[in-house]
């Protein structure tokens, strides 16, 4: 029995455009979809979030899901928002990439199924890579006219100058590269309805229009599109000051990937929420109406981050993150601190005043190296050993009783790491060379 998958991206605030007769198709059918990701990189990041939660309640809503990774597409570039072309990848590059992929999206979506709602992988480089150009113009290119493809939104921008060098043909014929997509999936899946952003929405419906061309009009086809995520102030979302937030723990710590969305706005965790977790309506009413009662508690960021952080990496992901959060938020322990890698550790303390030793500094007293010319620690000799006595001072979440006591290379956190904490709040990280 399939469950209404419209109804469920209505209320979380995630269709944006939709075909007549869509809902209505979806309700009386077990319906094959599909949304394309380009193979650009060997990780997706948040930015690409949206289309996937779009095939997971897909799948939960008794449809089959289909992933369309572009080796071929994603080699030419999209004229749809983009100011310059992709680069060429080539084989090996884009083979890595897709199973890359693949392992990610699996935390989202189920692959290993036997049954009729079994997620899939295709790759439309497999139905392009040996056809010919003049296969294609015959075969592709005489069913849409210029007409058509030059009415699109997507090439009007860029023909009006949002680009300085205008829009190639490569990019030109990106709509019709989509469409065959669309058209290749219909013929050999039976697959009826694309997904995809609403940036997507002129190449998505030149696919409906290829297929009514090629194979007759009584061929039903649908798209729907969720809208573009931003923020609150209509930034860019999935974005921060070291660029994107990816899926990746190598790119993107666990930590770092918690703190993301720990830190969004209320109005923010308000939207979020529903679109990147699987939690139901009536549970999102309830936080959200905790929420309001006492936002200083951030009860709806605490669990959206908690419910994307599990999703995407792990509960065990989860924890370390928890814990690496209470190291500078809370009370922790040289052990805690000990138990953190080396780039998580280096992103809870990104921020913090940091200066750099050689090893010859090993053996100095601790008065005489944290209170170096030029460094901010401590205001004096003086005033750290006041502090001392006053049981102010830290190193590696341990307190310092003995202003004199040296200072060895058994002290190192990760054998290259000196954490010194002032007071409850400061904190300063020196790295031992």
């Amino acid at each position: 029995m399939v469950q209404n998958f419209v109804e469920e991206l209505k209320w979380r605030g995630m269709l944006a455009q939709i075909t007549p007769g869509t809902e209505e198709f979806l309700m009386k059918n077990v319906v094959s979809a599909y949304l394309g990701t380009d193979p650009t990189a060997d990780s997706l990041h948040i930015g690409h979030l949206c289309g996937i939660m779009m095939l997971r309640h897909l799948q939960n809503c008794g449809h089959k899901p289909y992933l369309l990774v572009g080796g071929a597409t994603g080699m030419i570039g999209d004229p749809s928002g983009k100011s310059q072309e992709r680069n060429l990848l080539d084989a090996d590059t884009l083979y890595h990439n897709q199973e890359a992929i693949k392992k990610q999206v699996s935390k989202f979506l189920d692959f290993d199924g036997d049954g009729a709602v079994k997620a899939v992988m295709v790759n439309n480089y497999d139905w392009m890579k040996d056809f010919s150009f003049l296969d294609f113009a015959r075969e592709v290119g005489k069913h849409i006219t210029v007409n058509y493809m030059m009415a699109k939104d997507s090439v009007q921008k860029r023909l009006n100058g949002e680009a300085r060098d205008g829009l190639s043909f490569t990019e030109f014929t990106y709509q019709l590269l989509q469409g065959y997509d669309f058209l290749y999936l219909y013929k050999n899946y039976g697959v009826r309805l694309q997904l995809g952003g609403n940036d997507q929405w002129g190449n998505m419906t030149t696919g409906i229009e290829l297929i009514r061309r090629t194979l007759g009009s009584e061929n039903e086809a649908f798209c729907l599109t969720c809208p573009l995520i931003t923020k609150a102030d209509g930034k860019k979302f999935g974005k921060t000051e070291s660029g994107n937030v990816w899926l990746d723990p190598a790119r993107t710590t666990p930590y770092a990937f918690y703190q993301f969305w720990l830190n969004v706005t209320d109005a923010d965790a308000e939207r979020y929420i529903k679109i990147f977790t699987d939690l139901d309506k009536e549970t999102i009413n309830a936080l959200t109406e905790e929420h309001h009662k006492d936002p200083g508690r951030r009860i709806l960021q605490h669990r959206l981050a908690e419910e994307v952080t599990t999703m995407v990496h792990s509960k065990e992901a989860l924890d370390m993150a928890i814990a690496a959060s209470n190291i500078l938020f809370g009370k922790a322990t040289k052990e805690q601190l000990s138990s953190l890698d080396e780039a998580t550790f280096n992103d809870v303390f990104k921020d913090v005043p940091h200066y750099e030793v050689s090893k010859d500094a090993l053996g100095t007293k601790a008065v005489d190296l944290f209170c170096r010319e030029g460094w901010q620690i401590f205001p004096s000799k003086s005033e750290m050993r006041k502090m001392v006595k006053g049981n102010g001072v830290s190193l590696n979440k341990e307190k310092v009783t003995d202003a004199e006591r040296i200072i060895t290379s058994d002290d190192l956190v990760d054998g290259k790491f000196l954490l010194v904490q002032r007071g409850k709040k400061n904190y300063f990280l020196i790295t031992v060379k």
